[in-house]
């Protein structure tokens, strides 16, 4: 799919766009049960349902490639950030 040494770009890259269809179709990232409802449902209009679909394909090519890196010995970072990593972080900042 990709060269190893792009990796990491290309996979910030896909998680911009994922990010960016999961505001357009209203769905918090975090939240599997509003994945899958939304990539269930067609939605009424053609734009809403073509981020929708565009959404879908985004999340399978993101699981292709984790597939990839982890085959190579590599360990793509999650998606959504763990809530107690999260925690911390904000937690580090106020300190």
């Amino acid at each position: 799919m990709s060269g190893f040494e792009h990796y990491e770009r290309e996979l910030a890259d896909m998680d911009h766009e994922i990010r960016h269809y999961a505001a357009v179709c209203g769905v918090d990232l975090a939240n599997r049960g509003e994945i899958e409802a939304c990539l269930r449902v067609h939605h009424d209009t053609w734009a809403a349902d073509k981020a929708r679909e565009t959404l879908h394909g985004l999340l399978i090519l993101r699981l292709k490639l984790e597939a990839e890196m982890i085959e190579l010995g590599f360990s793509p970072r999650p998606l959504v950030t763990p809530p107690d990593v999260a925690e911390q972080v904000s937690a580090s900042k106020v300190l």
